[in-house]
């Protein structure tokens, strides 16, 4: 919808004849206008809803309008203002653009001087909208404290979007080192809550018979040692997130107790007999496979359920193409200006052999990896040489294999990957069962029983898709990300490959 058809404005002007006259001008225009008197009525309508427009009279009885445009432009920045005033003089023009204003009006003004003015702004505003949605939809590099733009990550900037001011509890898988902290703080800040604390508890660095403390805290005389009232995390989060990391090496007495804080927002201290209340958001996180622990009875089911309300994956570092180096050039850079070294870049041989490193220590390896490079040597090019042993070894010993960052993606999830030429992987699917008994009919049929037959295209894009899924465990997001397609995309040719087996079945 054209937003110059129809638009609400919040009108402020103290004179009562003014204001009707201004009124009828805007709903003339298509506007939907309340109007108030003064300004602190003003700021109580901008706290309840925000318009597309604030026609806004710089002398009020109860305080300036320039004031009132100052916090606009700190809380409600969408807000789009025009300023009015019967005593406008230039500086008093020059300060209210300055100031964030989009056009300043002196009175008296006639209906057509107001409808320009208008439509003007709300054309920029359109503009604006376009622009950001724009520039939404364009691979981000960063984001949130995150260095990546490959389609993963993309995916994963995407998620944090859509789940930063829910209070629905989210849940951050993936290996050691890939950046679960980050997202957890990339959560809290991009929401509501980023006024409020961030605290994090690491459940596996803490002793068993501490750990319970550590979340609700204690009073004095709760335990040996304890000489005084001691805040949890729980306590400390209130009106913020609690991150619960490595949840997953909680003992299963504790994790009764947390599921009962879950569903009430209420808690006990150890020793403690006045229950508390606080207002928390739940962001947990375990490199292991969360539902795999519930099975092996290590992992509440309900407290899985209360928890695992938003997954979000980490994709490990090996199968981020590109970001690899994006992420060493811009930790080369950190590190250059810590240690005051003068390096420039990777030269083409360090550039090949950090995009081969199968990295399973993930960006914290590779943190540590440019680290000791920038500290252990000088130069303007990071040589291969300057890697560490580790690294050079393992690009000897692929000189004559294939490099690990050419794995196929279906097999780039794996925890500790090994180079697989794609017939064999193929050879596994339909060893492990990927397939069913019909479908291998239909490839039998389709593809003939001699060997220097050609097997049609789409039957081998069908197959290298269905096993990229069946490798996800049926996740299609995820089997896209790895294959570097859309979801949508595959949900295309599924609906074209569904047509075509119905075509050999019939014929």
């Amino acid at each position: 919808m054209d937003i110059t058809s129809s638009f609400t404005t919040l009108l402020v002007e103290d004179s009562m004849s003014l204001g009707a006259l201004y009124t009828e001008y805007l709903r003339a225009d298509g506007g939907r206008v309340t109007h108030v008197n003064h300004g602190e009525d003003a700021l109580n309508e901008l706290k309840q809803w925000q318009p597309d427009l604030l026609v806004l009279d710089i002398q009020l009885p109860d305080m300036s309008g320039m004031d009132i445009l100052a916090v606009v432009q700190k809380q409600y920045p969408d807000v789009t203002v025009i300023m009015i005033t019967a005593h406008g003089t230039i500086d008093i023009a020059v300060d209210a653009m300055r100031s964030g204003a989009f056009d300043f009006l002196v009175k008296p003004f006639d209906a057509k001087r107001l409808s320009i003015t208008v439509r003007n702004a709300l054309k920029q505003r359109q503009l604006v909208n376009l622009v950001a949605k724009y520039e939404s939809s364009l691979p981000k590099p960063r984001f949130m404290g995150f260095v990546g733009e490959s389609l993963a990550m993309q995916t994963v900037y995407k998620t944090i979007d859509c789940v930063a001011n829910s209070k629905a509890s989210a849940f951050i898988v993936g290996e050691s080192g890939t950046g679960k902290e980050v997202c957890a703080n990339a959560i809290h800040h991009a929401g509501h809550r980023c006024d409020g604390p961030f605290v994090a508890l690491n459940c596996a660095s803490i002793p068993k018979d501490l750990i319970e403390s550590e979340i609700f805290g204690h009073t004095k005389g709760a335990f040996t040692g304890a000489v005084a009232n001691r805040d949890g995390a729980a306590t400390r989060a209130h009106n913020g997130t609690l991150f619960l990391d490595e949840i997953c090496e909680m003992d299963l007495e504790l994790q009764s107790k947390l599921l009962r804080f879950i569903q009430t927002g209420v808690f006990l201290r150890v020793g403690g007999t006045k229950e508390e209340k606080v207002d928390v958001r739940f962001v947990s996180a375990t490199n292991r496979i969360p539902w795999e622990e519930v099975k092996a009875g290590r992992f509440r089911e309900d407290l899985f359920y209360r928890l695992h309300v938003i997954p979000i994956e980490l994709p490990p570092l090996r199968v981020r193409g590109k970001d690899i180096l994006l992420l060493a050039a811009n930790l080369l850079k950190e590190y250059n200006k810590e240690e005051g070294k003068k390096f420039k870049g990777f030269s083409s041989d360090a550039k090949q052999c950090l995009k081969n490193y199968a990295w399973p220590g993930n960006v914290r390896q590779l943190q540590n990896v440019i680290r000791q490079v920038v500290v252990l040597n000088d130069g303007e090019l990071v040589e291969l040489d300057m890697l560490p042993l580790q690294l050079t070894a393992a690009e000897t010993k692929q000189a004559h294999s294939k490099p690990q960052h050419e794995l196929q993606p279906q097999a780039q999830y794996q925890s500790q990957p090994q180079p697989k030429e794609s017939s064999s992987f193929i050879g596994n699917i339909e060893q492990g069962g990927a397939y069913s008994s019909s479908q291998q009919k239909l490839d039998e049929n389709a593809v003939g029983a001699k060997d220097n037959e050609i097997e049609p295209l789409w039957l081998t894009e069908k197959r290298t898709i269905e096993g990229a899924i069946a490798r996800c465990d049926g996740n299609v997001p995820k089997a896209a990300a790895l294959l570097d397609i859309s979801a949508s995309t595959i949900y295309r040719k599924r609906q074209t490959w569904e047509e075509l087996e119905n075509s050999l079945t019939t014929s």
